[in-house]
């Protein structure tokens, strides 16, 4: 199959264009800086010669959008909000305009949608939206007005001859340098790995394979539209996630950390306490519906699997 990512430069991109390639696909990326074989640019804006990719082509996964590893400052949450919107806006165009358009468009969204919460998991059907919640920073908010703006953006596009599907994927798990897992395991390593603020928010997680079979799987289901989660089947709290994190690792004790704590950490790290101290229970109801099974569906063992990666390097 011909597959282009839009803004698939990122972990993420990394992870679907390694295995993808690896399949015998055809892989196109759009970047605003493109540097290698396969790189073609456009600015996430404007229709250009880019949209030429994307006629003939087979699937389109778009994963553009600034990275939420970040200050969320006003300047920062713009940026995240317009990355998003303005880069589904023009591949829906893309689309729309193509003569010979891809028969599916998988566009990223965001767990973060769903609201914060402690009592049950969000699936698709009866998952809580969030940005109503008491007691927690307005500015959470504006993370489910980015994800709702986002994902509104991909359902008013003209394609009908285009399957939608929205992506509300969990943190992706990988053994990449710059990711999640390696900003994680180091913390681990050294011995800062212990529960944040009581540990009792839930963490969803989806290890990297899983995610790309799920990606797959999506790409050959034409029954299948409108939002999906990719997230693992088991989330998990976050005191019980380092837990087994450290364990994969070696690593016996973490330090505990207060809510203060780890606000001066996300400060020195240039990211935010909203990816540590939200609650984010969600599991993949329309996944195992459709019969999906994960290979990697718990976290201990698809951490111990991360971690014989990396070492394995």
């Amino acid at each position: 199959m011909k597959i282009v990512l839009p803004g698939g430069t990122g972990q993420v991109g990394t992870v679907l264009r390694r295995a993808l390639t690896a399949a015998g696909h055809e892989v196109a990326v759009l970047s605003r800086r493109p540097t290698g074989h396969g790189e073609i640019l456009w600015d996430g804006r404007a229709l250009g010669p880019w949209a030429e990719v994307i006629d003939g082509s087979d699937v389109v996964v778009n994963l553009a959008g600034r990275s939420v590893s970040c200050r969320y400052t006003p300047d920062n949450l713009r940026a995240m909000m317009d990355s998003r919107v303005d880069s589904a806006r023009v591949v829906g165009r893309a689309i729309a305009a193509a003569a010979r358009p891809p028969r599916v468009w998988l566009q990223m969204s965001t767990a973060t949608v769903y609201a914060h919460r402690f009592d049950a998991p969000h699936d698709e059907a009866t998952g809580v939206i969030g940005g109503a919640e008491p007691g927690v920073p307005d500015y959470w908010g504006y993370s489910v007005d980015i994800a709702t703006a986002w994902e509104r953006e991909q359902e008013m596009a003209d394609t009908p001859q285009t399957r939608k599907v929205a992506l509300r994927a969990a943190m992706v798990m990988s053994p990449d340098r710059g990711g999640v897992f390696d900003v994680l395991s180091r913390l681990a390593r050294l011995g800062l790995g212990g529960p944040v603020a009581g540990g009792r928010q839930y963490v969803s997680w989806i290890h990297d394979h899983d995610f790309v079979r799920a990606v797959e799987f999506l790409v050959g289901r034409d029954d299948l539209a409108g939002p999906v989660n990719l997230a693992a089947p088991a989330p998990l709290p976050h005191r019980a996630f380092m837990r087994a994190l450290r364990g994969a690792w070696g690593v016996p004790v973490g330090l505990p950390a207060t809510r203060w704590m780890a606000e001066l950490g996300a400060f020195a790290l240039r990211s935010d306490t909203e990816l540590l101290l939200k609650s984010r229970r969600v599991v993949p109801g329309r996944l195992l519906d459709a019969g999906f099974a994960f290979d990697r569906p718990e976290w201990p063992e698809a951490a111990a699997d991360l971690v014989r990666r990396v070492r394995g390097r």
